[in-house]
């Protein structure tokens, strides 16, 4: 089974691992890098050193056949890269955001209807052991039908998204794409109903600054104190550039307000400022019967009733990397290159969580309520 890679970055380069440990069979024949030669001396480079390096997916395509492709290119690459994969009809993993423009978003929906590529995209919450627990819970009917949720997202390495890269909003289209994508897609799989409404709201308040532009923590004379110096053995994997610069990007906390076809609606904030054991990431989905919580972190499921005297407790071994749910994933996207599975994290629902966190951040701008426009797309 030959692999084809758009954008060979250290997320990428671990799913590549994940699907060589689950199939040995597959291996990467072809890449498309802009940093060409160079990504062979990056992590775990072994996995691309004998695949043949490709100026542009055009020229890949026109001279290897290929069983699947991933995308792992910056955020605003992932729909133009999607674009030059889908005619093919090869399998196709690709990582959130799926678009991060309403334009783009556009520009995916037409090419996927007509194009018959299988497409998983880069979803794992939504198959985490954690997820499918609760969502049987919730299914069983125990606490009756979910009528509200309380969800959250308090990000404990947060100085990623204003150390590096991601910091330029042009590239990530703000922390509603890059985090509550997973969330919001993960709270409408359980709940199994339709998004119709969203109001949201953003605040910057602590990584902003009047650092130069283009400062790095090792050239800052405060690099010694600053508790989010990159020179700090916690904060090394963050990046290396001064998140209180005049050029720091993103927003530092966000919450939405998403109302449900059925009436309900589903209140969830995030915020990239947390640390250390105050990082949380979880939900609360609540009945009239009863409610049930869960966190991602501790691996714990309560469901405590309502009427009686009763509180159920489950403890998850929910593993690593995305809480287990990356290795089933891959899983899923060998199964599809195979041809005996079909997508469970389809771009379907990639453009759907999408178009709800463009709706929010629509909404964050304007201070006025947004109607998920499905016929926009």
């Amino acid at each position: 089974m030959k692999l084809g890679v758009i954008g060979y970055g250290a997320r990428i380069s671990w799913i590549v691992e994940l699907i060589r440990k689950q199939a040995p069979e597959c291996s990467v024949a072809a890449v498309v890098d802009v940093r060409k030669e160079g990504i062979k001396r990056g992590v775990r480079g072994q996995h691309v050193e004998d695949a043949v390096l490709y100026e542009t997916p055009d020229h890949m395509f026109d001279n290897v056949h290929l069983d699947g492709v991933l995308i792992g290119t910056h955020c605003s690459l992932h729909t133009p890269m999607a674009l030059k994969v889908l005619p093919h009809g090869i399998p196709l993993y690709l990582e959130k955001p799926v678009a991060i423009t309403m334009e783009d978003l556009v520009r995916l929906k037409r090419a996927s209807e007509v194009s018959t590529s299988p497409v998983v995209v880069s979803f794992p919450l939504r198959v985490t052991s954690l997820v499918k627990l609760v969502k049987e819970i919730i299914g069983s009917g125990t606490i009756g039908t979910v009528e509200h949720v309380q969800a959250f997202n308090n990000v404990p390495y947060g100085g990623v998204y204003f150390h590096s890269w991601y910091r330029d909003e042009n590239e990530t289209g703000g922390l509603f794409l890059q985090k509550a994508t997973h969330d919001f897609d993960y709270l409408t799989y359980v709940l199994g109903y339709k998004p119709i409404t969203v109001c949201a709201m953003t605040s910057k308040q602590v990584f902003k600054g009047t650092k130069p532009a283009g400062l790095k923590c090792i050239e800052c004379d405060e690099n010694q104190v600053c508790a989010e110096s990159a020179l700090r053995p916690e904060n090394a994997s963050s990046g290396e550039y001064c998140c209180f610069a005049t050029d720091t990007g993103n927003e530092d906390s966000g919450s939405a307000l998403v109302r449900y076809d059925t009436g309900m609606h589903l209140s969830y904030s995030q915020n990239f400022m947390a640390r250390r054991k105050a990082g949380t990431r979880g939900a609360r989905f609540i009945g009239y019967k009863g409610t049930v919580e869960f966190d991602f972190y501790s691996g714990v499921v309560k469901v405590y009733m309502h009427h009686i005297p009763q509180v159920r407790t489950y403890e998850v071994d929910s593993g690593e990397d995305h809480f287990g749910g990356d290795a089933e994933l891959v899983r899923n996207f060998i199964d599809v290159m195979h041809g005996r599975a079909q997508s469970i994290a389809t771009l379907e629902e990639g453009m759907q969580s999408a178009l709800l966190c463009l709706a929010a951040k629509e909404s964050a701008q304007t201070c006025q309520f947004q109607s998920i426009d499905y016929e926009a797309v």
